[in-house]
């Protein structure tokens, strides 16, 4: 009788503990694979995140005159990205000079369906360095104004590392130089970038601060 008393009690007490035990085993377990789900995700999250390195196309415009650029509206640089370029720079007053030039040579169409290029964008202080006599005189010969103003535009994107010193060939057939670093750069050593790298929709624009001139 006393062993079989011993018997019950004993299976009483392993009836009681094992339940205890397989929750506390089945609660560690559940934290377990919790933590290990949580790493997980925490990792895939980790992994999701793009490099923080920027390309050339991502970096901001730069240069003393960008300050002038309105913060929104259509002349904003978030305004200017969404449109081709004459059409961009038709709404920046600080080019309304070099938009009435290109007008006059019938190159809206030209730069707009164009891709991918590069445009050196004198700005209105830019031409006011030019004697007004000259300058008019350019601006009503259309010849002469076209190779001019496609001296200014090369066929390619170029971002400002490409600048750094480089020669490129432009839509007008002869090429230009560019050097310098960071935010300091000039075009054929005698006009400085004074806004650069200004994204439009199909296009990069770097406002200089005097127009070029082909040489030949």
């Amino acid at each position: 009788m006393r062993t079989r008393i011993r018997r019950i009690a004993v299976a009483v007490t392993i009836g009681a503990v094992l339940p205890l035990t397989l929750t506390a085993c089945s609660d560690s377990d559940s934290k377990d694979k919790a933590s290990d789900s949580a790493s997980a995700g925490s990792s895939k999250s980790a992994d999701a995140v793009s490099p923080s390195g920027s390309t050339g196309t991502m970096s901001e415009p730069f240069g003393p005159a960008c300050s002038s650029v309105p913060e929104d509206g259509a002349g904003s640089f978030d305004g200017m990205a969404k449109d081709p370029v004459a059409t961009a720079a038709s709404h920046n007053p600080a080019l309304s000079t070099l938009v009435s030039a290109v007008k006059k040579a019938g190159l809206v169409d030209t730069l707009n369906n164009a891709q991918n290029i590069t445009v050196f964008a004198p700005t209105n202080d830019a031409f006011a360095k030019i004697p007004k006599a000259d300058l008019d005189k350019v601006l009503n010969d259309k010849a002469t104004l076209t190779k001019i103003l496609t001296y200014h535009v090369v066929g390619q994107e170029l971002a400002p590392e490409d600048l750094t010193n480089g020669s490129f060939e432009t839509l007008e057939k002869s090429k230009l130089t560019t050097a310098g670093s960071g935010e300091s750069y000039k075009v054929n050593d005698t006009a400085d970038v004074v806004c650069g790298n200004v994204e439009t929709a199909n296009a990069r624009v770097y406002l200089i601060d005097s127009v070029l001139m082909p040489k030949s």
